[in-house]
């Protein structure tokens, strides 16, 4: 009996690691305009616990962290790649970013250029439009970009209670963003709003009750960038990211709980009778 019911409680442990948190806010919306989506993002910044000093590395006084793209170095923006771990090695804000694609880029300033894009393609300047200038951020060869969240600067994974993004022109629907727990379960799938038309605005950003997020998946439009624009072909690229500063981890990992039970079930064991 004393070995089922320690069985029952690493199980219970388990249950509880994906599914101790459910979201409490939910803010969406579109805008022809940046200042249409302006009061969408501070309703959010409230909702991820406020903060308004702002601090080194993106930092609003160890209440959330914001990536805005626009002081990435022309080393780092387009025509070159953006490292994945830029955002936490050379800029220390807790993610690194994965892609089934070929990498990711950040848009040039109009010096050197070309803006929006248009590097890879000529007509994204006129589709495309920063949220903050000048810059945007992409993946590249694919639609999903994953955020993986870690204490800022080091290689220990972290969790987030919060996640919003700004995107650029969502015009039909089919973006989304997907959370998942540090057991790789989905916290749910969250559809962007869209609005038809070039250089319109989208946000979408959810609050859970507590950090329980450990990596959201976006998906970016239906087509990775390259073609044109067309009516089956819906180009989308992103600007400001907000989330809930990374903490650590006190959920045990599930390759830790399964040890955990091996060792007690082992201490528990009946010891074998001498004959």
């Amino acid at each position: 009996m004393k070995k089922v019911a320690m069985i029952a409680a690493i199980v219970s442990m388990m249950a509880v690691s994906r599914a101790e948190a459910t979201p409490i806010a939910f803010v969406s919306g579109t805008g022809l305009n940046v200042a249409a989506i302006v009061p969408l993002r501070d309703a959010f910044r409230t909702a991820v616990g406020g903060g308004t000093v702002p601090g080194a590395n993106g930092s609003f006084g160890g209440v959330r962290r914001e990536i805005n793209w626009d002081g990435v170095p022309d080393a780092f923006s387009a025509p070159n790649q953006l490292p994945a771990d830029f955002f936490n090695v050379n800029s220390p804000r807790g993610v690194v970013f994965s892609t089934p694609g070929t990498g990711f880029q950040v848009s040039a300033n109009a010096v050197p250029g070309p803006i929006d894009f248009g590097n890879i393609n000529p007509t994204y300047t006129t589709i495309f439009e920063p949220f903050t200038p000048q810059k945007l951020f992409t993946a590249l060869g694919s639609t999903i970009t994953d955020v993986n969240f870690f204490l800022p600067g080091t290689t220990t994974p972290a969790l987030t209670s919060a996640f919003g993004a700004i995107f650029s022109d969502v015009d039909l629907a089919g973006s989304t963003m997907e959370f998942f727990d540090v057991t790789n379960s989905s916290l749910g799938v969250f559809t962007v709003p869209f609005l038809a038309g070039n250089q319109t605005f989208s946000f979408l950003g959810v609050v859970f009750d507590s950090p329980i997020v450990s990596r959201v998946r976006i998906t970016s439009g239906n087509t990775a960038l390259g073609p044109n624009e067309s009516a089956d072909h819906d180009l989308v690229v992103m600007d400001d990211f907000i989330y809930g500063e990374p903490t650590a981890n006190a959920v045990p990992e599930p390759a830790t709980l399964v040890l955990l039970g091996t060792g007690i079930l082992a201490a528990v064991r009946p010891k074998r009778r001498k004959e």
